[in-house]
């Protein structure tokens, strides 16, 4: 794989079809080993839970989310194995978060 160098604040906001309305990315890095995004949750965020077939990474930028009472801030790293379950999903006030798929 090649290397790959980005300035996120040079691309724009697009809307993320497989997420409730108002849920914005920037795609990073979509390739055989893996898709990189950050994603941006709306105020008022709500998402039912669900499983992945692979693993999943999330890392908190900005703002905070909510799963069966956890908040989630700033800082805060987090792994869900393949078929891990997980949700339902809840933002009050929106967040920013770095999802990694591995394939």
């Amino acid at each position: 794989m090649a290397e790959i160098t980005l300035h996120t604040g040079d691309m724009a906001w697009q809307a993320a079809e497989a997420y409730p309305r108002g849920t914005m990315l920037k795609v990073l890095r979509d390739d055989e080993e893996a898709r990189s995004v950050l994603l941006k949750l709306p105020p008022g965020f709500q998402m039912e839970a669900h499983s992945h077939t692979s693993g999943e990474e999330q890392f908190v930028l900005e703002g905070a989310y909510e799963v069966e009472g956890t908040r989630y801030g700033p800082g805060t790293y987090r792994y869900i194995p393949p078929h891990g379950g997980h949700g339902p999903f809840a933002s009050e006030g929106g967040a920013v978060l770095l999802v990694t798929w591995k394939r």
